[in-house]
């Protein structure tokens, strides 16, 4: 009996626990992203916005060039004017806006097409290409980046007169072929894009090497030449200062030069005229930007994923 309960000391009893009851656990929906999409919210109402203030002004253009010099200067308005016939009357009167215009887009479309040729090109060689000077020719080309076209403007004068190619629209085209910024940027492109083994195996197959940039490299290039000829084209359409030193004729001026001559006129009174006018001069700039804006970001984005 006393060894039994010494035992009954020793051994601890165990207390005995209430059995749990299994539940089925409820899963709790995440909690929602409200600072994400607060960000996103104040994002897209940035761009409307954003969008909103670039759109205004050629939206007053456009209605302002319907509109008379009383209804102008009368303030802004919504509501197109009945006066576009009269506008156009006097600008038409004073200058041949489409012999500018005509003039202006002959200029242009050659000095984009041959500089986005002859930079591709360039840039082909110099991403590809070992040659003696190359590292040399290439940071004279970056120097000349930084220096502005018009401190040569009174030595081009001079070269152009002992050439005898005044008041023609060979200077206005030849010289902006040679573009360093497209070769730059064309050249850091194609880098990114056009692995030096393809254009190996070109020429194991007995490719070219005018075969092997038009049916190989320039394809591949095309998105950067199209970035670049936006700008090109926009900068020769709005070239004022070369047209008005090297040209003489007027049936030869282009649309900005024209248009500078309208401030100093009779037109200048009416106020519709040069709104029409500006608007006219736009127009090339906005179908441009419209079919190749598309590869700006295709080009710019191009290399960022490594596949």
């Amino acid at each position: 009996m006393e060894r039994n309960a010494e035992a009954r000391r020793i051994v601890p009893q165990t207390e005995e626990q209430p059995e749990r009851s299994e539940r089925p656990l409820k899963l709790t929906p995440p909690p929602k992203q409200k600072k994400a999409w607060f960000g996103k919210s104040v994002i897209y109402i940035g761009l409307v916005v954003l969008t909103i203030a670039c759109i205004i002004p050629f939206l007053m253009m456009i209605i302002n060039a319907t509109r008379s010099n009383e209804e102008v200067l009368s303030g802004f308005s919504l509501i197109p004017g009945n006066s576009l016939a009269e506008n156009y009357a006097a600008l038409s009167s004073y200058v041949n806006i489409w012999s500018g215009f005509k003039n202006s887009l002959i200029i242009a479309v050659l000095v984009t097409v041959l500089s986005g040729y002859f930079s591709a090109l360039t840039a082909f060689g110099f991403a590809f290409y070992q040659f003696k000077g190359k590292n040399a020719m290439f940071v004279f080309m970056l120097v000349m980046m930084m220096v502005p076209g018009q401190l040569g403007l009174i030595g081009f004068y001079e070269l152009s007169k002992n050439l005898g190619l005044l008041d023609s629209y060979i200077p206005l085209i030849v010289p902006a072929i040679a573009s360093p910024f497209t070769v730059f940027f064309v050249r850091q492109y194609v880098q990114t894009v056009l692995h030096p083994s393809l254009i190996e195996a070109a020429r194991m197959d007995g490719a070219s090497e005018f075969r092997i940039f038009h049916t190989i490299a320039l394809p591949m290039m095309m998105p950067a030449i199209a970035t670049m000829s936006i700008f090109t084209f926009i900068g020769s359409w709005n070239n004022y200062i070369m047209p008005l030193v090297l040209l003489f004729s007027p049936e030869k001026y282009t649309l900005p030069v024209l248009m500078g001559f309208l401030k100093g006129s009779q037109v200048a009174e009416n106020l519709g005229s040069l709104y029409l006018g500006i608007a006219i001069s736009v127009v090339p700039i906005m179908i441009a930007f419209l079919f190749l804006s598309k590869y700006i970001v295709s080009s710019i984005s191009a290399g960022a994923v490594k596949e």
